[in-house]
């Protein structure tokens, strides 16, 4: 205890020398703040990454599943274009020739390798002897109405057509555009791919009015993960004004308003540095990196000020001593907060997310930043600043009243406190354990992003956006035409339409049932697999020479032909629901098939499903980490192993309760509320920190009794705290309303967990302070009084 109590002596010490130094050479210090901030600055480079595989680090085994079978087939890439004609009927001479003309224009999408629409589906006939594969609609302006009526008689029977692009009355249909991307810069290829397809969306409606137009897709899907990138970052703006507007209230000094402002844009603009010089691509989670570090740094900055500002009003100390006094009660608790909440953002690396992975180094850096120049810039600005000195105010006496009030409530009843508040903390914390994971990427959008609102019509309209694809081996090189693989297919196929999850089923068995009936005179006894290796083969490849270019069988059949893929077109499901489905198809497979036949499910919506449960286990460990480093801070800042063990309980109560009010509001976490323990956890330590410094100041210092001090810290931080979680919740509530579920979820349940953090340091920690504590030895004096 004597190495600890030297260590925080020495620190007054060096902080009370720090303070004079920087206020002796206050223009040096604020030239060499610049040219840090600036220098830095020169070298930041903002870009954005809207590509859905940002989401998954490359050992994911999902990710690698899913590259492994598009590197057998074709990448599927696409944005799905659905046309709702107003009369509810497709199947007009119009409507086919409008859609034949889009279908046409969609071949110029940059990087489309594949179009498929009713117009150019693929439809065998048989005449006599001879096999046919035609578009079941070319030529549509020659279509007589008896034409037509055959095209939707067959369409409408067509089991590939069938709630993939046409639903069962006819009345809405899409148009499929698969592309590949190079992969080379996904901020020029994406935007391209977009650009192309609302200028040729644009044109059609011009010239068609009478179709409502709608877009899904991995291409829409990865555009609305850029572009939102972009909005949360752009929100910045707001979120200063709505911050300093706070700040000048709260603090009711211009000047310190001031300070505030330029310590965030300093460490903003050292920040952009850091993320230039590492080269990190902004994405949607890692592009809401100035909210935190504007809360952060305004934090750092409030305790320091707010100190400040209650030695010249209150204690009529002049600006100096004022200024100097400030550093020395809060450059430890402000250095313990900046590193406890280094330490819960650089947890996020324990994750298997590397959006988070950028998020948390990115704002750990920020917050390094934002220490240095609240200890540095602010005090030197404010030693620069011309100083209004204002007399003590009756609104001030009042204030000040209300938390001596309150830490007089609480004196008179710490166990009862303690008592209710461990009650209600564990049954929130037992009604948390109910939250249960869904990551529903389109449901990463709320309905006001016309994404959602277009992948929501046409999983009501048409089909789902969701979906998990199997390649099926047949062990053997043209092994797909082994009528005993294609009678297990063709049985697997049977099963999955059986799901009620289930949509639509895309296998090649529909192709090889529908061609070997073809080849029969269109019989439909014959509408099932071949039964014979050599004829199937035969088939097949007189199949395949019918095909036009671009609409070929690589999309379902491997090079080799030993594999085939299998889709399964699912509604939108949970991520329970996702997996659950996978995990049947998979163990169906197992249990009725051959081992060749054995497949696992793979698909991007499955891989989402997948990646909050992955995040969840992964940072488990970090946040153990994080609890056990800053458990060990705590202590020796403190100087006090009892009391260092006891900050444990105020630092880990707010998220419980956090996570209890969330299953009360929405029942459903994702996997940016995976980060929520690491990320608040440093922020939460900020109340703690500062409140049990100043109730230590005043047994060892001052040498109160524990109630006193407990009176003392009411009255010396209880402003400070407000203020701070006033701001935090600020920032924080700007975010909240992004339309963006990763960001906004997180965003509300940090808003509860710091509301909820502040209560329990007004509350439980200074009942828990008082109960700890031994009156009957006097406390260590701080001879401490020079400090």
């Amino acid at each position: 205890m004597n190495a600890l109590k030297k260590a925080g002596e020495a620190s007054n010490t060096f902080a009370e020398k720090w303070a004079t130094f920087v206020i002796r050479y206050k223009w040096p210090v604020l030239l060499g703040c610049l040219l840090l901030a600036v220098g830095l600055g020169s070298q930041g480079k903002m870009q954005f990454d809207g590509d859905y595989h940002v989401f998954f680090s490359k050992s994911n085994p999902e990710l690698e599943a899913f590259d492994a079978l598009q590197e057998k087939y074709t990448k599927d890439d696409n944005i799905l274009i659905v046309l709702a004609p107003k009369n509810k009927n497709v199947f007009t001479q119009k409507n086919l020739v409008a859609i034949e003309e889009l279908t046409a224009q969609a071949w110029n999408t940059p990087y489309s390798s594949r179009v498929d629409a009713i117009t150019n589906y693929q439809h065998t006939r048989a005449e006599g002897d001879d096999l046919y594969v035609d578009d079941l609609s070319y030529e549509s302006s020659l279509k007589t109405p008896e034409d037509i009526a055959e095209i939707r008689e067959i369409a409408l029977h067509e089991p590939l057509l069938i709630n993939r692009l046409i639903n069962k009355d006819g009345s809405v249909t899409a148009i499929n555009v698969t592309v590949r991307l190079p992969g080379e810069d996904s901020a020029v290829e994406i935007p391209e791919v977009t650009t192309a397809a609302r200028d040729m969306i644009t044109a059609f409606q011009n010239d068609h009015p009478e179709f409502d137009v709608y877009t899904t897709g991995l291409v829409p899907l990865n555009t609305a993960f850029f572009e939102h990138s972009e909005k949360d970052f752009a929100r910045v703006g707001l979120m200063i004004l709505i911050v300093m507007i706070l700040t000048l209230i709260l603090t009711r000094n211009l000047f310190a308003m001031l300070s505030t402002l330029f310590v965030f844009l300093f460490s903003f603009m050292a920040t952009l540095g850091f993320i230039g010089l590492l080269g990190i691509k902004l994405t949607p989670p890692s592009a809401v990196f100035p909210t935190m570090i504007l809360t952060l740094a305004v934090a750092d900055s409030i305790h320091i000020l707010i100190t400040y500002l209650q030695k010249t009003r209150t204690d009529g100390l002049d600006k100096k001593e004022a200024l100097i006094e400030s550093m020395r009660l809060n450059f430890m608790p402000v250095l313990i907060t900046s590193l406890t909440t280094v330490i819960g953002f650089l947890t996020f690396n324990f994750g298997d997310v590397p959006p988070f992975w950028d998020l948390g180094n990115i704002v750990a850096f920020g917050m390094t930043m934002a220490f240095i120049f609240s200890t540095t810039l602010l005090p030197a600005l404010i030693a620069i600043f011309p100083y209004w000195k204002k007399k003590k105010t009756k609104q001030v006496e009042k204030k000040t009243s209300w938390y001596t009030n309150l830490g007089y409530w609480v004196i008179d009843r710490p166990k009862g406190i303690t008592v209710v508040s461990i009650g209600i903390i564990a049954v929130l914390a037992y009604i948390g354990s109910f939250n249960r994971f869904n990551d529903e990427f389109v449901e990463y959008f709320d309905t006001t992003v016309k994404f959602r609102q277009d992948s929501d019509f046409i999983n009501e309209n048409l089909t789902g956006f969701y979906n998990v694809e199997f390649s099926v081996g047949s062990g053997e090189s043209g092994g797909i035409n082994n009528p005993e693989y294609l009678q297990k297919l063709n049985e697997f196929e049977e099963w999955l339409e059986e799901q009620p999850e289930v949509v639509h089923v895309n296998a090649f068995t529909e192709v090889a049932r529908r061609v070997n009936r073809s080849m029969h005179g269109d019989d439909q006894k014959y509408y099932k697999v071949p039964t014979q290796r050599e004829e199937a083969a035969q088939y097949l490849l007189l199949y395949e020479l019918s095909l036009p270019f671009g609409l070929d069988l690589n999309n379902q059949i491997n090079v080799d032909k030993s594999e085939t893929r299998v889709t399964a077109t699912l509604e939108n499901n949970s991520s329970v629901e996702m997996i659950a489905f996978a995990e049947r198809a998979e163990q169906w497979l197992k249990d009725n098939a051959p081992e060749p036949m054995h497949a696992i499910g793979v698909s991007p919506t499955l891989m989402f499903s997948k990646l909050g449960f992955r995040q969840a286990d992964s940072m488990f460990n970090g946040n153990i980490v994080a609890l056990l480093l800053i458990s060990l801070v705590l202590m020796f800042a403190l100087r006090n192993l009892k009391l260092g063990v006891l900050s444990i309980i105020p630092n880990v109560a707010p998220v419980l309760v956090g996570f209890g009010l969330w299953w009360l509001y929405k029942g459903t976490i994702n996997t940016g509320m995976v980060i929520v323990f690491g990320m608040t956890l440093g922020i939460i330590v900020d109340d703690t920190v500062h409140f049990m410094s100043k109730f230590l100041r005043a047994r060892r210092e001052l040498g109160y009794s524990a109630k006193d001090a407990v009176i003392y810290a009411f009255e010396t931080v209880g402003r400070a705290l407000v203020t701070t979680t006033v701001v935090l919740m600020a920032g924080f509530a700007v975010l909240s309303t992004s339309p963006f579920a990763l960001n906004s979820y997180m965003a509300r349940i940090t808003l509860i967990i710091i509301s909820s953090a502040l209560i329990i340091d007004f509350l439980l920690l200074p009942a828990l302070l008082l109960l700890t504590s031994r009156e009957g030895k006097k406390a260590i004096t701080a001879g401490n009084q020079n400090a």
